[in-house]
């Protein structure tokens, strides 16, 4: 399927793995040319020479999303290099887990700058392009946390859900000019921030982590984790032209493991 994205200018945050990296691949191999950013440069490299290796066009600025500044000036970079970003990917890396008790005020405001308003920030940069042009799309990532809290993840499920709540109101401010504003959630896809988590999880529990993650799969419908490229090619969907009367939704890429409707 061609998704009509060819020669669109594509700005994917936290590239340098995981499910950015996916994201990153998956747009490119679509003909767009890509603008990747992550506070690890040899990371952020690898995925670059991927992309470029394949035959992609790529561009790659090392930022830490906290730091407003850096993306000011990451937005002009990327400005200079292939002119407006016309889809942005917002995703940023998660919290260490904390229960909902005793959380440091300075914790809630380190990780607010770096998981909330960096994803604002960095979309007002990028919206006068996509409004001149009337076409758009803003995608963040999320956490299945948003529909369903995840235990121990206060932080994650907290700020991730703030997210949600802007999307949906950015989304229906800038529907009549041609931009779409989604939310997707992943659910256990095999990343290594997910292994992390099994891992802490393991220790907290006194199990294995095999005995974590069996018992993950077994909460799984489709009894396994999912591939970061299956999550990437939802990301990418609702990146083209395709996904046009797609806005303001969140779409869960989960196996059908949240358990509300």
């Amino acid at each position: 399927m061609d998704l009509g994205i060819k020669g669109k200018i594509a700005l994917v945050l936290s590239a340098g793995g995981g499910l950015g990296r996916a994201i990153a691949v998956a747009i490119a191999r679509e003909g767009a040319a890509v603008a990747l950013t992550d506070i690890d440069e040899g990371s952020l490299g690898i995925t670059a020479a991927e992309i470029k290796n394949a035959g992609g066009h790529v561009f790659s600025y090392p930022v830490d999303l906290a730091d407003l500044a850096a993306l000011d000036d990451l937005a002009d970079r990327v400005t200079r290099e292939f002119g407006g970003v016309d889809i942005l990917v917002n995703i940023s890396g998660g919290p260490p887990p904390t229960s909902a008790i005793d959380v440091p005020a300075d914790s809630w405001i380190k990780y607010f700058e770096s998981m909330v308003l960096s994803m604002i920030h960095i979309t007002d940069l990028v919206l006068p392009n996509m409004r001149a042009k009337r076409w758009g799309r803003v995608i963040t990532s999320a956490s299945s946390g948003v529909v369903t809290p995840i235990p121990n993840l206060c932080i994650s499920n907290s700020l991730r859900s703030a997210l949600a709540g802007w999307s949906k109101t950015l989304a229906r401010e800038v529907a009549p000019e041609g931009i779409t504003v989604n939310v997707v959630l992943p659910g256990r896809v095999a990343t290594r921030r997910t292994q992390q988590l099994d891992e802490a999880r393991a220790k907290r529990e006194n199990k294995s982590v095999e005995e974590i993650v069996r018992a993950s799969v077994a909460s799984i419908p489709m009894q396994r984790y999912g591939d970061p490229e299956e999550y990437a090619s939802v990301v990418a969907f609702l990146a083209s032209q395709n996904a046009s009367y797609i806005t303001g939704t969140m779409v869960r890429v989960d196996g059908g493991m949240i358990p509300s409707v």
